[in-house]
């Protein structure tokens, strides 16, 4: 079982910049994927950025490339999600998630779908308009 809590959401500015934090515990947690999703009301989640921890990478949609950028602190535990140059379409709620990918190739988290993540945080709201 993993547990994963999300924190950092809020309002801001077009332009203006956010950092999202995805707290992770768990027995075995290190050996999960974790992703970034968000959903806009009357869309479907889609996926943002994820961390291959087999591989040691992280991965973007090409959305939110050269905008967010995913970094971990490993005894904390804690995934980050920086967004800067936020958009009004960047207004969502933000779910980190963590999936179970051994033997995948690097990259495979960015693919794959919602339903193969295995546990969900409770999700946070980020608004961007002025």
């Amino acid at each position: 079982q993993v547990h994963l809590v999300e924190s950092g959401g809020g309002l801001v500015q077009p332009g203006g910049s956010l950092r999202l934090s995805c707290a992770v515990s768990g027995r075995s947690a290190e050996l999960y994927d974790i992703g970034w999703f968000r959903q806009a009301p009357g869309k479907e989640r889609e996926i943002v950025s994820c961390f291959s921890v087999f591989a040691g990478d992280a991965h973007y949609s090409d959305s939110v490339k050269a905008r967010f950028t995913l970094t971990r602190d490993n005894v904390k535990r804690t995934v980050f999600l920086q967004m800067s140059s936020l958009k009004p379409e960047d207004t969502a709620v933000y779910y980190c998630a963590a999936g179970y990918f051994e033997g995948y190739s690097s990259g495979a988290c960015l693919r794959f779908t919602s339903d193969k993540y295995d546990y969900w945080g409770q999700g946070t709201q980020v608004t961007a308009s002025s």
